[in-house]
């Protein structure tokens, strides 16, 4: 088969071989043109003994310097005497023109393919201790900004961010949101959270810690495990454990990530949370600036840590041994945490102390030993239950309706009921979902329209002890969020 090509053939081949693997090669070619330009002229002028009118033929390196001045500055042969000297030098001068036009838009267009690999997201992060975020969610925005005030404290804090969106949407996205990032770098990667190529550029094995975003697509849930696979079943991963923390929406898939995870990953099942903070907030007026203060860096928060002069000592020496920090539990060695656990429980070396402080370097034991409580001002009182029947109601619907119901059913009396005002369809069918997990309450499905406000009067909303106006999923978010506002303006008047 070979002999069918021709020495052109191959030559040709080769040649179109060398150029496709980039700009080395072309530059490579470019200075072997080069050199053969000089060596050509150099040996013309040598054997021809040419030179400028009146003056002595010149030798084989001084022809070669004149030929390569001639090839790379068309200014030198302004003062040539000669028409056949001139036109050699003018013939040398074209090449050279030639050669470095070519050179100029080889390195033009090698430098624009570089820019456009770095403005795609694809150059490897070489960072340490990094936090990374892996996906883009609208929640990304609120993380980022939490993150920023947590690493106040920390030296040259970096945040990485991997996801399928470009690399310049996402950086001008942070930047229009967030407007001073602080100490915090952020820095952006395009690629998937899936594929072990593109993990590898953010350098999952030098994070401190991993957050792993559900994106807003269907089956979610399958993507952020596929995620934590990715992460931990690599052949070529770390030897120590990940610090991952991921977000499930679906119930029914939160054993398999558990599964998946094992003892390297928590998740958070959103939707759920949600619910219940919407339930146990709805019940008690300034609930939810306690729990937003809890749950953002701005002021106080939770923060754990092992305290090695504790060990040995009772749950109750830990609740006095701080001044400025305020204990709520500890977590053991099987990291279950355990809130305001029995006063005579024994702290061994393994637990961490969960306390309530502003930083997670302000937990510092007191130095007082006598607290001087007067126990003659103790006062004992029976508890009474609080619990009465209550009559709530829900405007609105979405599929986290059921998890705040089944929450506000563990607080209400026997004999409670609580009215749903939506435009759902199909309420025989989420009343049969609901009826295993209540026993407390009776619900009362009742079709309207939550934007009208005279279906709201003659609702009489003002007789129910609490009411949750929740968000429709199955519209447009900004017409859902519109039908919310209206609502509770309504309700307002």
């Amino acid at each position: 088969m070979s002999g069918k090509y021709t020495f052109k053939q191959k030559l040709r081949y080769y040649f179109d071989n060398t150029l496709s693997r980039g700009t080395s090669s072309i530059i490579m070619w470019l200075a072997v043109l080069s050199l053969l330009i000089i060596i050509v002229f150099g040996l013309v002028y040598t054997f021809s003994g040419l030179n400028m009118a009146g003056e002595e033929g010149m030798g084989f390196f001084e022809s070669m310097w004149q030929t390569l001045l001639r090839s790379v500055d068309p200014g030198t042969m302004a003062g040539d005497t000669g028409w056949v000297f001139r036109i050699i030098g003018l013939l040398i001068t074209i090449g050279g023109i030639f050669i470095l036009s070519t050179l100029i838009g080889v390195l033009t267009t090698s430098l624009d393919e570089k820019l456009e690999k770095l403005r795609k997201g694809r150059s490897l992060v070489i960072e340490e201790n990094h936090t990374l975020i892996l996906g883009w969610s609208p929640k990304v925005i609120h993380i980022i900004s939490e993150l920023i005030i947590a690493n106040e404290n920390q030296k040259k804090p970096r945040i990485v961010i991997l996801a399928e969106e470009d690399k310049v949407v996402m950086e001008d996205t942070v930047r229009e949101e967030i407007t001073d990032t602080e100490n915090t770098k952020i820095i952006c990667r395009t690629g998937s959270p899936l594929d072990l190529t593109d993990l590898k550029i953010v350098n999952p094995d030098g994070a401190r810690s991993i957050i792993i975003l559900s994106p807003e697509k269907e089956n979610a849930d399958t993507y952020v495990i596929k995620s934590i696979l990715a992460l931990t079943l690599n052949p070529k991963r770390k030897e120590g454990k990940y610090h991952i923390v991921a977000e499930i929406k679906d119930e029914e898939n939160i054993e398999v990530a558990q599964i998946v995870g094992k003892d390297e990953a928590m998740f958070v099942l959103s939707p759920d949370l949600t619910a219940r903070i919407t339930a146990q907030t709805c019940r008690q007026s300034g609930l939810s600036i306690i729990y937003q203060q809890l749950f953002c860096y701005e002021g106080d928060e939770m923060y754990f840590k092992n305290e090695a002069s504790l060990v040995g000592k009772t749950y109750k020496d830990a609740l006095f041994a701080y001044n400025t920090s305020a204990v709520l539990g500890y977590k053991d060695k099987n990291a279950e945490v355990h809130i305001n656990p029995s006063s005579d429980t024994v702290l061994n070396e393994y637990d961490e102390i969960l306390a309530i402080t502003e930083d997670d370097d302000t937990i510092i034991l007191s130095e007082f030993e006598d607290l001087k409580i007067n126990k003659d001002a103790l006062l004992r009182t029976e508890a009474k239950s609080l619990v009465k029947k209550e009559r709530n109601v829900i405007l609105g619907w979405n599929k986290r309706g059921k998890i705040i119901i089944r929450e506000l059913d563990e607080y209400v009396a026997e004999g409670s009921e609580i009215d749903i005002i939506s435009d759902l369809n199909n309420s025989q069918e989420t009343e049969n979902e609901l009826k295993p997990f209540i026993s407390n309450q009776k619900v009362n499905f009742i079709q309207g329209d939550i934007t009208s406000s005279k279906e709201l009067e003659n609702y009489d909303i003002t007789a129910y002890n609490n009411i949750i106006i929740l968000s429709y999923y199955d519209i447009d978010i900004r017409e859902a969020d519109a039908k919310t506002l209206i609502c509770l303006l309504h309700i307002r008047n």
